[in-house]
């Protein structure tokens, strides 16, 4: 399929050292795809679901050992630990190869070796970026050519060029003692083995979009960031794009697929979805930010998704979907999951493949009981999204008007807050937080920080990354506004305050309206806070405007613990914590003490 001799070189490297049978280059054509799906159905890897119910959809179990990214066997392999940080596991690189090489010697005897070409971006715009990902796995191959433009034009547009990042993946014993998802950013390499779990194992994406770009970001100057991306359309018909970073567990998924309440649809309002969870950003030739999400799909969490979280999620997997650990439902041939319904399936296997019963589950042991994996997952092509953007497959993105950062905490932050600047928006991202709930493991209301939802992502020392989000502003002409949200905000019984879901289209047409100059806010030592009249509650039940002012309200005290915690906090990540990110700590608190 190529006659690039640095690509050729490469697999016939690997090839040496894993020893497959044969080497299968996948060219992205339905034909050969649909060859891949039969066999993966032949070999027991993947069930075909019910054509006419779920067409074209697929379901597969991963090894019981294997159900989730695991970030305590990922490492950034850089050659001097600094460079990898504090926050990051860290090997040497030459440590890691050795160790690695022997896991993958003749780990692919007996079968094909996948050449599986992909573009992370639209094939020819300027910020696409090509990988080659060598695996064992039929399940990856598939999933691959959901979440990525892969095939012969990719391979076509790479060329002669030697610049791709090279990805190997072996599933080998599935052992979780050996298992490692290791990064080599100073090689344009990853290597992962002993996982057949997606987020371990479609290099594209966590891997690559992010660990890998966020250092290419910073070499090139742009922005790789774990953020959706959505259009807010106007009844005129003029479309307004914001870029938000949630931790997990914090609405980003349904934000990215928002349904506008009844009274903005009424007006003619949309919002379209562009990315829901990583967007690249660059500065474009107006000065303004431009961003991109370099997936084709959604590899999206099952649990919780239904016709009232989140209808247009549900939609996306109603056809050409691979659904990974969920529940067979064998009266018809279907899945469902826990949060889909409230009618289990009667005669149905978990997640393991164990006849299941429904009258055995039980909230505490969610895992054991369950009839899906908490993690099970969804791989769907965004175009069957029915909210997908008309810009999705854009060359150029889209311009960002607005930052958003949010986090999950009962009383500290407001419901909505402006930063006063693109610094003081750098340091509200890096102290983005989230509170432990009760279904989370440990205490309840621990605080985890996760600088831009970023912490278990950034490819290098997590303060220069805060260096890079401060060089950018002074690189950026037109910069977009920041502002943080939080959804999450608890009365005296820990009720939350807020309705979320569709009304948070409240909070951001504020947001943009900020964006304009056309609403004043209040100022405030976190920031700019709006004025609760101008938050629009109409139709809102039991939420009125002294609600909103109570959300709207900054406790001094708790901030001022928080920013104890935020100093400590710093000083884990250590002295590469730009200068600016102190200013900015020493201030808020000076103005919080007044």
């Amino acid at each position: 399929m190529t006659n690039n001799k640095y690509v050729l070189d490469w697999i016939n490297e690997m090839a040496e050292l894993t020893q497959p049978d044969s080497i299968v280059w996948i060219d992205g054509s339905e034909e050969q795809t649909e060859a891949l799906r039969a066999e993966a159905c032949r070999k027991g890897e993947m069930i075909k679901l019910n054509e006419e119910l779920l067409p074209g959809c697929y379901l597969h179990r991963t090894a019981v050992n294997d159900v989730a990214r695991v970030e305590g066997r990922t490492f950034i392999c850089t050659r001097k630990k600094e460079d990898a940080g504090n926050i990051n596991n860290w090997m040497d690189p030459k440590e890691c190869y050795a160790t690695l090489t022997e896991l993958f010697r003749g780990s692919m005897k007996g079968g094909p070796m996948y050449v599986i070409p992909y573009s992370m971006g639209v094939v020819g715009s300027d910020f696409a970026k090509i990988g080659i990902e060598l695996t064992d796995s039929l399940y990856v191959v598939l999933n691959m050519l959901i979440m990525t433009r892969a095939g012969k034009t990719v391979i076509d547009a790479l060329g002669d060029s030697p610049d791709f990042v090279k990805g190997l993946h072996a599933r080998a014993e599935l052992d979780e003692k050996k298992r490692y998802i290791c990064h080599f950013p100073e090689d344009n390499t990853i290597w992962s083995v002993n996982s057949g779990y997606g987020g371990n194992v479609l290099l594209g994406k966590k891997c690559f979009a992010l660990r890998i770009a966020s250092w290419l970001g910073r070499l090139e100057g742009w922005m790789a960031e774990h953020m959706l991306i959505l259009g807010v359309e106007y009844p005129n018909g003029e479309i307004k794009y914001v870029t938000a970073a949630f931790p997990s567990a914090c609405g980003k998924t349904n934000l990215a697929m928002l349904i506008p309440p009844e009274i903005y649809r009424k007006q003619g309002y949309k919002v379209w979805c562009v990315g829901d969870d990583i967007a690249w950003l660059r500065i474009g030739k107006d000065g303004r930010l431009w961003a991109v999400n370099p997936e084709n799909g959604f590899f999206g969490v099952a649990p919780g998704t239904n016709e009232h979280s989140n209808p247009n999620a549900l939609a996306a997997t109603r056809k050409d979907t691979i659904f990974t650990n969920v529940c067979h439902n064998l009266d018809n041939n279907t899945v469902w999951w826990e949060g889909l319904d409230n009618n289990p399936p009667h005669n149905a296997l978990n997640w393991r493949g164990e006849k299941w019963d429904y009258t055995k589950y039980d909230k505490a042991d969610k895992v054991g009981t369950s009839g899906a994996h908490p993690n099970s997952r969804f791989t769907a092509p965004a175009k069957n999204c029915p909210c997908v953007s008309s810009e999705f497959d854009s060359l150029t993105g889209v311009p960002v008007s607005a930052i958003v950062f949010g986090g999950r905490r009962a009383k500290t932050a407001p419901l909505v807050y402006q930063s006063t600047s693109w610094q003081n928006g750098a340091f509200v991202g890096s102290i983005m937080a989230s509170e432990t709930t009760a279904a989370a493991a440990g205490a309840v209301g621990v605080v985890r920080r996760d600088p831009m939802a970023m912490r278990p992502f950034v490819g290098y020392d997590m303060g220069d990354y805060f260096g890079h989000w401060l060089e950018m502003g002074k690189r950026i002409p037109n910069p977009p506004k920041i502002f943080h949200v939080n959804w999450f905000r608890t009365d005296a019984d820990g009720n939350f305050i807020w309705p979320g879901y569709g009304d948070n289209m409240r909070v951001l047409l504020w947001i943009l309206a900020r964006c304009e100059d056309k609403v004043g806010a209040e100022i405030t030592p976190i920031g700019y806070v709006p004025h609760a009249e101008d938050i629009n509650v109409e139709g809102l039940d039991g939420v009125t405007v002294d609600t909103v002012r109570e959300l709207l309200s900054v406790d001094r005290e708790s901030w001022l613990e928080d920013c104890k915690n935020i100093r400590d906090f710093y000083a884990q990540i250590g002295e590469r914590v730009p200068a600016e990110m102190y200013e900015e700590l020493k201030a808020l608190e000076e103005r919080l003490q007044k």
